[in-house]
């Protein structure tokens, strides 16, 4: 089954926020504001980061009003200083009161993302290794969480369980073994998904040694899951270019160096999403005159 395009994705997500928002209705605003009134706000940045999520913001406020009118003073992946201004948008009162927090919750949320993978890519430069995102993701918000990482400076790792195969240690325990588990995702690739890829994580250098063995042409990238960097280093060694690699598990930012220094491709850290922290913003009236 084909795949929801991000504009697609995020229409389902946008809708599902606000139904769980507003529910049967905002009296708040239903109660004191005309619903033919427009009006203007402006997004206040409070906290010093990267921004991230002004597109996003902005398609929210269109899905509402077509009519809106939205004027950008920063873009996506700018860094940003308290005081400054991310952007200004004209619309009806109802829609940007309504579309306020979600706005904010989205934008606070991403930038915090952005914020913490750019720390994460300022310590790669002068490597060969690039940063990976995971899956270890908050349900239902996955698709603007991913998006930051990218905004950030990462690369997203796989979306879901659909768009790659990754062989972990659960799929290699309950195939029967590691060669099982290959050539049983490979036979299925050929028969019901040609083009899919596959990862297999390998726990020791018995692992990565068997993989080489067995896995070229069905493989594309070995997981060097929990190594050492001397491990990594080995198994970048051993593995020849053969395959792509990618080391994963407890890689923080004390040790990235260490591991980029191995020479690995990849280094994934699921720690860009569920370790990052919001950052202060705020949408605030403007008055017209």
């Amino acid at each position: 089954m084909q795949s929801l395009s991000f504009d697609e994705s995020l229409a389902v997500l946008v809708k599902a926020a606000l139904l769980e928002d507003i529910g049967g209705g905002d009296h708040s605003t239903l109660s004191c504001i005309p619903a033919a009134q427009r009006g203007k706000a402006v997004l206040k940045i409070k906290q010093e980061g990267v921004l991230a999520g002004v597109a996003v913001a902005e398609k929210i406020f269109r899905m509402q009003d077509p009519l809106v009118q939205f004027h950008a003073f920063k873009k996506d992946g700018d860094l940003m200083e308290p005081g400054e201004k991310a952007f200004e948008v004209t619309a009806s009162i109802h829609t940007i009161l309504g579309c306020e927090r979600l706005v904010l919750n989205c934008m606070q949320r991403m930038s915090g993302i952005a914020t913490l993978t750019r720390t994460y890519t300022r310590l790669l430069e002068g490597y060969h290794t690039r940063l990976l995102d995971t899956r270890k993701t908050t349900p239902n918000f996955r698709l603007l969480e991913k998006e930051a990482v990218r905004i950030g400076g990462g690369i997203n790792h796989r979306f879901g369980l659909y768009d790659m195969i990754m062989l972990k240690d659960n799929h290699i325990d309950y195939a029967g073994g590691l060669e099982a588990a290959i050539n049983k995702a490979w036979e299925y690739v050929q028969s019901k998904e040609p083009g899919l890829k596959i990862e297999v994580e390998t726990r020791s250098m018995e692992d990565v040694a068997r993989v080489c063995a067995m896995g070229e042409g069905k493989v594309f990238r070995i997981m060097l899951d929990n190594f050492s960097p001397e491990t990594v280093a080995e198994a970048v060694t051993y593995i020849k270019g053969r395959f792509e690699t990618e080391a994963s598990g407890g890689i923080n930012h004390q040790n990235i160096a260490a591991y980029a220094a191995s020479g690995v491709d990849y280094v994934s850290v699921g720690g860009l999403i569920h370790q990052a922290r919001s950052l202060d913003l705020s949408l605030k009236a403007v008055l017209l005159s």
